[in-house]
């Protein structure tokens, strides 16, 4: 089975927890401030021996698709240290920085871009990263269709100008240095040495695969590459073990005795007592994702309008992200803060008596015959299944019979994918740090659905969005403007959506790592090689 890509934040149950993607998930650009993550530190007094390996412990497989060119899941916690790209976000700064490019520069209005590579650098196979080389590398990914290949549909031409520059030449301008910073379809490879099964690896990073065994606890672990261009100082990790633990309660006992590193989340309540906890480090930030409640536009009661606005009304937003206590902040639009296009004032508020007032409208309501509507959520999410019970309280009480069932993803999507429910729930992020993602892949029309499960077809919606990558590269007043407009037309006027919450990432490391930072541009990424063992 294939976990796709918007598995990868994991719900606070000690189940599987889902959220929802696969082929097109997106990512977004930076605007606006994000927070640095706070840490409670008690630092471990016993000195550790530098060649330790630090244990992730994830909740799901961790592997799915080892071709960098496809891959577009869980995998990218191992991917992003074994695979590098032309450049990283920084969601500190809110720009891109050098990786495998030193500098860029963009022409003629954001429609040329020019390249310099990094010298003295190799892939994994020996073979010496050059202009050419990465040329191959992302016209394969382009070729293969695969993943979140669209992220270069703006390119037109790449040329390897020398060994060190590489030139794109776009059919309309686009901000490519944030393009190549995705953690999807922007990684740089040797092709000739891509291989499918994962036994050797093909990339530029610090680390490469030292065993990957599908299905066991311990499924894959990696190793240092002795001939990474960053070189290695002895603080640093060297080995680095995924120890694939289920049970949230487990993960939180294995990291109380020291057996593993860092477990991704916690709910709640563990979380606080992890803050509290001797030789245990919390780390706690805002992230990109957030949760879609989304409306069947297309067919059944849900395709009346004013039956989505009397769910987006009966929604308890305030209630919900006082119970999820920290982890989650009510979202306002569909564009989480610290991406170009967030807009404040749209946080939404739980209006019973008005979803009354259109229920009746509709032909449905108390005093009307019964309308039953069809709820799909993922499975061990506990967020998700906090979110469905205070509805269906709400709708109870107004003749409504919320019909909901947990699902795993992949039965979900497949349902989805057929307009098999009235409300879709699931969790979106970017592919890179830009809201287009949510807008092109949630919300323009599609003759087969993929992404857009509120099934919503609108022309001018459609023509608003297409405009999007052209005003982000040139003129992003614009842009901001442009994301305001559709976020209303979505929301309110189509109201094809409610956007409940965004996710605060809370994790837990044992107190002596050193060098952590989140990156919401990466969803639960660990960049091991940024890391060190305090002494």
């Amino acid at each position: 089975m294939r976990w796709h890509k918007r598995l990868l934040v994991a719900g606070v149950s000690g189940v599987l927890a889902l959220t929802a993607s696969a082929c097109a998930g997106g990512q977004v650009r930076g605007a606006g401030g994000t927070p640095q993550p706070q840490a409670s530190t008690s630092q471990s007094t016993a000195a550790q021996a530098n060649d330790s390996t630090f244990v992730y412990v994830p909740n799901l497989d961790v592997v799915t698709d080892w071709d960098p060119a496809t891959s577009y899941s869980n995998e990218i916690v191992a991917l992003s240290n074994i695979y590098e790209g032309l450049t990283r976000y920084n969601s500190q700064t809110k720009k891109a920085e050098p990786r495998l490019a030193t500098e860029w520069t963009a022409a003629d209005d954001g429609k040329v871009w020019t390249f310099k590579l990094r010298q003295g650098v190799k892939f994994h196979s020996g073979a010496p990263l050059t202009a050419g080389a990465v040329k191959k590398a992302i016209e394969r990914t382009v070729e293969k269709k695969g993943g979140a290949a669209y992220i270069w549909d703006a390119v037109d031409t790449i040329e390897a100008v020398d060994d060190a520059t590489l030139k794109f030449t776009l059919k309309y301008p686009a901000p490519l240095d944030l393009v190549a910073s995705s953690g999807y379809a922007a990684y740089i490879y040797d092709v000739d040495a891509v291989d499918p099964d994962g036994k050797k690896t093909a990339g530029t990073g610090p680390y490469t695969v030292d065993s990957w065994q599908k299905g066991k606890e311990t499924e894959l672990t990696l190793k240092a590459f002795d001939g990474y261009w960053g070189g290695w100082k002895p603080e640093q990790y060297k080995k680095v073990a995924f120890r694939v633990t289920p049970e949230i309660t487990t993960a939180w006992q294995l990291l109380q005795k020291g057996e593993v590193n860092f477990v991704q989340r916690l709910n709640p309540q563990l979380f606080q007592q992890a803050g509290a906890t001797q030789n245990v480090q919390t780390s706690q930030s805002p992230s990109f994702q957030n949760l879609l409640v989304l409306f069947n536009t297309a067919s059944g009661p849900a395709k009346d309008e004013r039956v989505r606005q009397a769910l987006q009304a009966a929604i308890d937003y305030d209630g919900l992200v006082a119970a999820l206590k920290g982890s989650a902040q009510k979202a306002s639009g569909l564009v989480p803060q610290g991406l170009l296009g967030h807009v404040n004032g749209m946080e939404p508020k739980q209006d019973l008596a008005k979803a009354r007032q259109l229920l009746e409208e509709a032909g449905y309501g108390p005093d009307n015959p019964e309308l039953k509507l069809s709820l799909t959520y993922a499975q061990g999410d506990d967020d998700q299944k906090l979110l469905v019970t205070l509805l269906s309280s709400a709708l109870r009480k107004l003749n409504v019979t919320l019909q909901a069932k947990p699902m795993t993803w992949s039965a979900q999507w497949d349902l989805g994918k057929k307009q098999g429910q009235d409300v879709f729930v699931m969790y979106w992020y970017p592919d890179y740090p830009d809201a287009y993602s949510w807008f092109l892949n949630v919300f323009k029309s599609a003759e087969k659905p993929q992404f857009n499960l509120s099934y919503l077809k609108n022309e001018q919606i459609d023509a608003e969005i297409d405009r999007l990558p052209q005003l982000t590269a040139t003129d992003e007043l614009k842009a901001d403007l442009a994301y305001r407009d559709l976020q209303k037309k979505i929301i309110e006027e189509q109201a094809a959506v409610a956007v409940p919450y965004v996710q605060t990432y809370q994790r837990a490391l044992t107190g002596d790592i050193q060098g952590y930072v989140d990156n919401p541009a990466y969803p639960n990424v660990v960049f091991f090689y940024d890391l060190k063992r305090a002494s």
